[in-house]
């Protein structure tokens, strides 16, 4: 299966700019200071951030919206997609950009129908990104929903699973917990905000 096109494309920062927020912080992708909330974007999946540089060149494809990486005796797939974290005593909530392992088929169905802009459709994933305040947050069940327009899927944990990060997906955070997970973020990337 070729994956062309898609792969290989330089990763995209994702920021939100649709309401105003309350912290400012200067963007690695522009050089800007904004003051709204950035998305937390993970650029690739852990299981691809976690090969050797060798690794990646001889077994991973990596590009805005699929990753693959073939072992000798699997393959796993990845796309990429969004996670909206429910802020409780705020009006905005936290956005997620984040990866989730899909089987073959789904995986085939998303990438033919990625153009598609009234494709929408449900599939089964893993959540594949390593969200820094939980312990660990791989292979958390997901229902991974595409939608009309081509926006990217969004990210449903199963409520079933017992997990903090799930309890705190369905229950809520508070506004400090978020801006305290966008610092950490940001100062993890090399970014900086107003209110450090």
């Amino acid at each position: 299966m070729s994956v062309s096109g898609y792969v290989g494309q330089q990763p995209r920062q994702t920021i939100f700019n649709d309401k105003k927020r309350t912290m400012k912080y200067k963007c690695s992708c522009c050089g800007q200071e904004h003051d709204e909330w950035p998305a937390l974007t993970f650029y690739t999946p852990t299981p691809y951030n976690d090969l050797t540089e060798n690794e990646k060149k001889t077994l991973g494809q990596i590009g805005n919206d699929f990753c693959v990486i073939t072992y000798p005796n699997q393959t796993e797939r990845f796309i990429r997609c969004t996670l909206t974290q429910k802020v409780i005593d705020h009006c905005d909530n936290l956005e997620y950009g984040i990866w989730v392992s899909v089987s073959e088929k789904s995986y085939q169905d998303y990438y033919d129908n990625f153009e598609n802009n009234n494709h929408v459709t449900e599939y089964f994933g893993w959540l594949c990104s390593r969200i820094p305040v939980y312990e660990d947050t791989l292979s958390v069940p997901t229902t991974v929903l595409t939608k009309a327009g081509n926006s990217r899927p969004e990210v449903f944990p199963h409520k079933d699973f017992d997990h903090p990060f799930v309890k705190d997906y369905y229950v809520g955070i508070t506004k400090a917990e978020a801006e305290r997970r966008i610092k950490s973020m940001l100062k993890n990337t090399g970014q900086h905000s107003d209110n450090e």
